[in-house]
């Protein structure tokens, strides 16, 4: 499944540091994905998941195997869109580029500055809530001149489509994001073509100095953030862009060791990452096996049947049941053979909704 974010952000807000931290993350995980082709301003990293270390130390003593298998975690996929200024809805800077990008992301991730830094100037910014809601003026005001460019032949012939024009242009006129406007399900499939920039989910990554980054989990800075900008907690991540980069210069071993000090678990590229996931709704089933321990990923709400075709296509044809086992159970039994012996290993068909976690083997058939 593509998985795409797109990272905007004004003049000297970070982004660029950000997003060469994120190309080191890639250079480090091409030996896992040598098929991968990648542009100069995508990088794609994994999906933080410690789950999959654990089943690869199971599948190693339970294959009897002298090295652990291959680990491919999830991976989702970062766009560096560069561009924006103000008045980038009608053409500014590198406007009409930066809005083409944007349509071909899933997410959008607003990098945002919160710190200060004399040999930094503010070009364009001014503080995080200014900050994000220029960028978000300009995708508002490109989205109501696409609204206005709809044919009003097209709009008499589909009552539908009429009725969500109507809606989305008065709201978006009123500041609203469309993202944030009340649609029936047959009024949002009626304007999915039009791929307003701002239904796409977002994400706002505040850029904090060196010295605040300690508290980047902290409930306390969040909601100071998510009052002032009014929009919901669950849509923030505290970044530092200059650490962000320092630990993509250090191996795992000195990384680990460097959070600790911080007083942070993970890396805020990697709670980005996780966020980004989690706003698309998206959750990972395992496969664990000899050739390789993998996580994919798919719709929260996913049959085992669409799960199977995420391994290949073929195998929604060819599907004929599922053996799973939730993470737990299968830690906790030590594999398929104790899993089996105890009875947590279940055939399931193809209407199974999976979840998060499960552990599968599919059975398909020639």
């Amino acid at each position: 499944m593509n998985i795409s974010v797109g990272i905007v952000g004004l003049p000297n807000v970070g982004k660029s540091t950000l997003f060469n931290a994120l190309l080191k993350k890639q250079a480090a995980l091409a030996a896992n994905y040598p098929f991968a082709t990648i542009e100069p301003n995508v990088g794609i990293v994994p999906v933080p998941d410690t789950r999959l270390k654990s089943l690869a130390e199971i599948t190693k003593t339970e294959e009897g195997m002298s090295e652990f298998p291959p680990l491919k975690p999830a991976t989702i996929e970062f766009v560096d869109i560069a561009g924006l200024v103000k008045g980038a809805s009608e053409g500014a800077g590198l406007g009409n580029k930066f809005l083409s990008h944007i349509r071909e992301v899933k997410v959008i991730a607003h990098v945002v500055r919160d710190f200060e830094d004399s040999n930094i100037i503010r070009e364009g910014s001014v503080d995080a809530k200014t900050d994000y809601e220029t960028i978000r003026t300009e995708l508002i005001l490109a989205d109501l001149q696409t609204l206005g460019n709809v044919n009003e032949k097209v709009l008499r012939m589909d009552p539908q489509k009429k009725a969500a024009v109507d809606k989305l242009t008065k709201e978006l006129d009123s500041g609203k994001s469309a993202y944030d406007v009340e649609l029936s399900e047959k009024e949002r499939e009626s304007i999915a073509d039009l791929q307003l920039l701002s239904s796409k989910p977002e994400i706002i990554a505040v850029n904090v100095s060196e010295d605040r980054y300690s508290d980047a989990r902290s409930p306390e800075i969040i909601k100071k953030f998510s009052e002032a900008l009014g929009i919901a907690s669950d849509r923030f991540v505290i970044i530092c862009a200059k650490v962000e980069s320092e630990l993509s210069e250090l191996s795992e071993e000195d990384q680990g060791e460097y959070l600790r000090e911080l007083g942070v678990g993970i890396s805020g590229l990697e709670r980005l990452t996780q966020i980004a996931y989690e706003r698309l709704g998206l959750i990972s089933f395992l496969t664990a096996g000899s050739k390789e321990v993998r996580a994919w990923t798919i719709k929260r709400g996913a049959s085992a049947v669409e799960a199977a075709g995420e391994i290949h296509t073929d195998f929604m044809d060819k599907f004929i049941k599922a053996e799973v086992v939730h993470y737990a159970d299968f830690v906790e039994c030590n594999g398929w053979k104790g899993a089996r012996e105890k009875g947590k290993a279940g055939l399931e068909g193809k209407e199974y909704i999976m979840h998060d976690g499960d552990v599968v083997e599919f059975k398909i058939g020639r």
